[in-house]
């Protein structure tokens, strides 16, 4: 169907769009603290944007909150995608080393790894605010 609509030709494996598609899960779920950054700073970057559009405090102070959400939402979208590029590197670096079938096996175990740690640091995060 694409193709209908496209001149040429995608030349992509699904090997390695599933690849690189769990390596930047792996990392988007493993990486807390940069995802966090790079989402609290899409969002600083967007409502400093939207600001710069009004003329007056009034007007930009009617429907602040609303804006404010949709900017939450838009940065939490947008930071998905350093996680795509850095999935990238890691597909191609495995496949280029060990083959594509170990980059969808090593992608399934990092998801597995860092999942299970991400757990850990939520668990001690939450014990630590309990005491």
């Amino acid at each position: 169907m694409l193709s209908e609509f496209l001149q040429f030709q995608l030349p992509f494996e699904a090997t390695t769009v599933a690849g690189a598609c769990l390596w930047a899960f792996a990392l988007y779920v493993g990486i807390a603290s940069l995802r966090e950054g790079i989402t609290d700073g899409l969002e600083r970057w967007m409502n400093w944007a939207e600001r710069s559009l009004y003329f007056s405090v009034e007007d930009y102070n009617k429907d602040k909150e609303v804006r404010e959400r949709k900017s939450a939402f838009s940065a939490s979208i947008l930071s998905i995608f350093p996680f795509l590029l850095l999935g990238v590197l890691c597909n191609w670096g495995v496949e280029l080393t060990l083959g594509s079938s170990w980059a969808i096996s090593l992608g399934v175990i990092a998801c597995a790894g860092c999942g299970v740690y991400e757990l850990g640091r939520l668990d001690g995060e939450q014990r630590d605010d309990e005491e």
